[in-house]
């Protein structure tokens, strides 16, 4: 089969190939996908750059990706399963996410076909396509992750999303949308209209508008963007509310080579959950992949889920997708086509 091999970590244009390499084949409790679409998102960038280099550490290997396949979401159809698969057969249109545990590993999705558990997959929704489906797994699992599992959800909480317009805020306007949920969406200006398409209640555009200098109160404030001061946003949060740090890096525009700006935030807020009610104690523990897709799978079908795809790539054309991704030009997600 054809598929981006990764020979080291470096920038995506002197590091990825196309090459013929061996169809994999599905061990027990595995389909194999003939891929259709697979998502460009930052993890996948991470992985590629091994930036920050903490992040080698962490399974995907440390002088080298272990797996050479980038990727980590697609969506496609099953060509064969493996043993003891009950959830899936040969024809079945799916969505999910091939990284095993954590994000920080090539998953394989970057090539025309992808062995995947079956407890990570998920049934796609007639009404999506499979770009649009690619686009959800990681994106989609990390604002779950953070939105809905900091503390029993509420019906009408009045939640704040910094940097509503990217791939995992883009999904947590829409999950709270859905949840009953009165959404404040900060985000550039050219991404107004975008957010306003996906449900936002309220704008604010962060060119103009300091989100932690105006009147309305929030009960939860989801910073994706990761460049809130909690200080600030302790003046905007409601007695109960909390504050819940994504963590972006910008692709290596802040923070150290070794750490990233990121993993020393949390760490910092981890040291002051103890003496500020605004934060709880990280959750470490990996969202439940099974549970997580077939939420989207029916958010998705209600139309209450619909992913923005800006767009397609060749899977030849891996690392422009990749390029164009860290430039932040995109009005949705970027996707490769095998």
């Amino acid at each position: 089969m054809k598929a981006i091999f990764q020979s080291a970590y470096g920038e995506p244009s002197l590091v990825l190939s196309l090459r013929e390499v061996a169809k994999p084949v599905p061990n027990r409790g595995e389909v194999l996908v003939r891929v259709h679409a697979a998502s460009v998102h930052a993890d996948v960038w991470h992985v590629i750059r091994g930036w920050p280099y903490v992040l080698r550490t962490m399974g995907g290997g440390f002088s080298r990706p272990k797996n050479p396949i980038p990727g980590t979401d697609m969506a496609g159809v099953v060509e064969t399963v493996g043993d003891a698969v009950t959830r899936f057969q040969v024809g079945d249109a799916v969505f999910g996410e091939c990284a095993k545990g954590f994000q920080w590993a090539n998953g394989g999705a970057f090539a025309e076909y992808v062995a995947v558990s079956q407890d990570a997959l998920a049934p796609k929704p007639d009404n999506v396509t499979f770009e649009q489906a690619a686009s959800v797994p990681t994106s989609g699992l990390i604002a779950w992750h953070n939105l809905m599992g900091q503390r029993p959800w509420r019906a009408g909480q009045h939640v704040l999303i910094n940097g509503a317009g990217g791939g995992v805020g883009a999904i947590a306007l829409q999950l709270a949308k859905a949840h009953g949920a009165t959404v404040t969406a900060v985000e550039h200006t050219r991404k107004l209209a975008t957010v306003r398409a996906l449900g936002a209640d309220h704008v604010l555009d962060y060119t103009r508008d300091d989100p932690t200098r105006g009147s309305a109160r929030y009960d939860l404030i989801l910073d994706v963007a990761s460049n809130l001061k909690l200080s600030d946003c302790d003046r905007v949060l409601h007695p109960d509310g909390i504050y819940v740090l994504i963590g972006h890096d910008h692709y290596g525009a802040s923070g150290s080579n070794c750490f990233g700006s990121g993993i020393p935030a949390f760490l910092k807020l981890a040291l002051r959950t103890a003496f500020n009610p605004h934060l709880v104690k990280p959750n470490m523990t990996a969202p439940n992949k099974q549970v997580g897709m077939a939420l989207f799978a029916d958010l998705m079908a209600r139309g209450q889920l619909t992913p923005m795809v800006d767009r397609v790539f060749p899977l030849a054309q891996a690392a422009d997708a990749l390029t164009y991704l860290q430039s932040g030009q995109a009005l949705g997600r970027i996707v490769v086509a095998p």
